[in-house]
Order: structure tokens, then sequence, then C-alpha cells
């Protein structure tokens, strides 16, 4: 490829065309393409690479757990979260258009966070725009700017998102400046984008988060409206995990019991 055409796609910014031009060129002189097949093919290839970088930014952008993808995840573990309803989720998005809620529920280490992850994964490479952060750390990040009188600005900046996941609700402290930016930035997005929230406990126990009642039925009202509630209350995964690795073990230290006193006898 000559020096100027060089100098072109550079200015231009078109990499995949500038890495695969010559290659292309070369075989359409061999194989006598119309001039028209060439650019299809040239401009094909810069599109579909732009999508492929796209997904990669908008992927390290969200924060989600790399590795937690619905793939991975054990259905069978969970009985009362239906895996056809969740594909379902993450296949027909008219629930994001319309600023649909999800909520999960259930005890620590039954893989509430990796559900959500692996839904927003999904989405992510359906071309959504996805972030995650701990509640409590978006809740502190939201009164600081409040504080500086950049609260609506910073509402304005998570309005770019299609999803907003919000995981560990339950940790975030029972203080009247902390929930009330919560509580705005869910009246904020309600009917408009969408919320995702993980709690370890259900909405019965919501008073413990937000000081004030009417402020606490305020918020699950408008959360529960439009939203799919996915009920995990199912032994821990870790424990279950825990148990199975101890168990070998056990069985060892059993063995070895039964041996002595064999041996003793």
């Amino acid at each position: 490829m000559n020096a100027r055409l060089d100098l072109i796609l550079t200015e231009l910014r078109l990499p995949s065309i500038k890495r695969l031009a010559l290659d292309l060129c070369e075989q359409s002189d061999r194989e006598g393409w119309p001039g028209s097949r060439l650019l299809e093919a040239l401009f094909e290839h810069e599109m579909n690479e732009r999508d492929v970088r796209r997904i990669e930014r908008r992927r390290a952008e969200s924060a989600l757990i790399p590795d937690k993808r619905l793939s991975s995840f054990d259905f069978a573990a969970v009985p009362s979260v239906s895996k056809a309803q969740v594909m379902a989720l993450a296949t027909g998005h008219e629930w994001l258009d319309r600023g649909a809620s999800v909520l999960l529920f259930g005890p620590p280490g039954v893989g509430k966070s990796h559900l959500i992850s692996g839904l927003g994964h999904a989405l992510i490479d359906a071309g959504r725009r996805v972030l995650f952060m701990r509640c409590s750390e978006l809740v502190q990040r939201l009164q600081t700017a409040r504080r500086d009188l950049r609260l609506a600005s910073e509402l304005a900046k998570l309005d770019r998102f299609d999803l907003l996941v919000l995981d560990d609700l339950s940790y975030v402290r029972r203080d009247q400046a902390e929930t009330s930016v919560l509580f705005e930035l869910i009246a904020e997005r309600y009917e408009r984008k969408s919320i995702a929230i993980t709690a370890n406990t259900p909405f019965s126990e919501w008073g413990e988060v937000f000081v004030d009642a009417a402020m606490t039925v305020a918020a699950v009202d408008r959360l529960v409206h439009h939203s799919t509630i996915l009920e995990m209350n199912v032994e821990s995964y870790r424990r279950r995990t825990a148990q199975a690795e101890q168990a070998p073990t056990k069985r060892a230290r059993a063995a070895t019991t039964t041996t002595t006193t064999t041996a003793a006898n």
C-alpha cells in the first residue's frame, strides 16, 4: 500500500481498512472484483471491528465481574429461578426500553451477583450499556455530588446506561443523607431507565435501609412497578462448596480413626 493511502486511512481513523487494504486489493486484482465489491469488503471489515471494539469498551466501563456469565451460572442449584425467564431478559430488551427493574433477593453466597453480572454481560453483547456498582459506593458518590452541588449532572451521567446494577443494597447505612440520594436515584430513573438491585433482605426489612417509612414505601412502590423479581432463597453456594471440599478430609480422618481402632483391638 502506498504511503499516501496509508496516511489518508490514518487521518480518517480507519485502522481495520488500513490493516487489510493491501491483502484485499491484491485479492481483488487476482479475482477481478468490481470496485463496489472491494469497497463493500473493506467497509464491512471496518464496521465489524468497530462493533467489537465498542463492545470491549462497554464491557470495560461496566465494571461487571469479568468471569460471571450466564453460561457458567448453575440454574439447577437455584430451582426458584427460571432459566427461561432470565434468558428472556437477556435476549428481549423491551423491558429496558420502558425502564423496568430486576430485583434479586436471597441470603449471601447464593449467586445473586453472578446472575446479574451474567445478565449484564449478555446485554452488553447485544449492544446495551450497563454499569455495575456496589450500592454503598454509588450512594457515597452521589452524596459527594450533592455536597458539591453537582448531583443533577451526576444523575445525568448515569442516564447513559441502559441498566444500572446496584449490588448489595442491604449494606447501605441507615443514614438520612445516604438514603435520600438513593431514593432520588430510584425516583429519577423510574419508568425511564432500568435498575437492577441485589439484596440480602426482603422488602419487609427495607426499613433498615431507608430512614423514613414513607420513603421506604415510595421506593419499593417504584421498584416493584414493572419489575421482575427473582427469589434465590437457597443454601449458600459458598457454604456448599466449602462443605464439599472438606468432605474428603473428614472421610480420610474417619478412615484413619477406624483403622487405628481396629489395630488397637
